[in-house]
C-alpha cells in the first residue's frame, strides 16, 4: 500500500520502494507461496498492481515454470481475438491444431501474451508478437 502525504518527494519514494521491491515479492511467493501465485497467474482476471504484474511477466518470459501453461491459459482467449475455438479445428486438422499447441507452449514472448490477454487486447495488437497469429488468421478465413 503506498504511503499519502503531503510531501510529494516522500510520495515517490514510497512508490519507488514499492516498485524495487516487486521482484523480491515474486521470488519469495515462487518459494514460499507457488500454488497462490500459480493460481493467480492462471486466472487472467486476478487483480494486480501494475508493478506485480510486470514482474510476474518478466519473470514468466525469463523461467520456464509450471506456474503457466500457455496452451491451457492463453491459448484459447487468443484463439476468440481471431474467432476462434478448439471446436473450429477438425478431426483432420489434429495435426496442425498440435503443432500450433507445440508453438503456444514454446512460445518466447509467453509474458507479453499473458499481460494482453489479462488486458483484453485485440486481434490488432495480438497479430503484432503472437507466433501462431498468421494460422489463426487462415484458419479463421476458412472457418468463416
Amino acid at each position: 500500500m503506498m504511503f499519502h502525504s503531503s510531501r510529494p518527494w516522500l510520495q515517490r519514494l514510497s512508490g519507488f520502494l514499492f516498485d524495487t521491491s516487486m521482484p523480491r515479492l515474486v521470488q519469495e511467493m515462487l518459494r514460499e507461496a507457488e500454488p497462490t501465485l500459480q493460481a493467480m497467474v492462471r486466472d487472467l482476471n486476478t487483480p494486480m498492481t501494475p508493478a506485480f504484474e510486470r514482474e510476474v511477466a518478466r519473470t514468466l518470459n525469463r523461467d520456464a515454470s509450471e506456474d503457466l501453461i500457455p496452451v491451457e491459459t492463453l491459448m484459447p482467449p487468443m484463439m476468440e481475438r481471431f474467432d476462434l475455438t478448439a471446436d473450429n479445428f477438425g478431426p483432420e486438422e489434429r495435426t496442425l491444431f498440435g503443432e500450433m499447441q507445440t508453438v503456444c507452449n514454446r512460445c518466447p514472448v509467453v509474458g507479453r501474451c499473458w499481460r494482453a490477454m489479462r488486458a483484453d487486447a485485440g486481434w490488432e495488437r495480438c497479430r503484432a508478437f503472437c507466433p501462431n497469429a498468421d494460422a489463426f488468421e487462415q484458419k479463421a478465413v476458412t472457418a468463416g
